[in-house]
């Protein structure tokens, strides 16, 4: 059998170990979570996206050309649909159908 006493010190040091990781894993924690470092890391993720944005459009011009004109076209559907609706209706409406002559 184990000396109780023994059993006792390695208990407290497996305690303090773990107290210890603890304090360890919390001040990571602590130092993940400052507002500082999380304002920095949200800037240069955004920086990164802006980058590789920038890159992707030098490599293919003619595909973000399409889809600007595209998301043009979407915000402008409206205005483009007013100006049709306007020309159709100021052509002139024949009052009678035109007979055709049966040559």
């Amino acid at each position: 059998m184990s000396d109780p006493r023994l059993d006792l010190v390695a208990a407290e040091l497996q305690a303090a170990e773990a107290r210890a990781r603890l304090s360890g894993t919390v001040a990571q924690l602590q130092g993940r979570l400052d507002p500082k470092v999380i304002a920095d890391d949200a800037r240069q993720a955004g920086l990164d996206a802006v980058n590789a944005g920038v890159d992707g459009a030098k490599r293919y011009p003619g595909i973000v050309a399409g889809a600007v004109a595209a998301v043009g076209l979407l915000f402008a559907r409206r205005r483009i649909g007013d100006a049709l609706r306007r020309r159709r209706a100021r052509r002139p409406v024949p009052a009678s159908p035109i007979p055709r002559s049966k040559d």
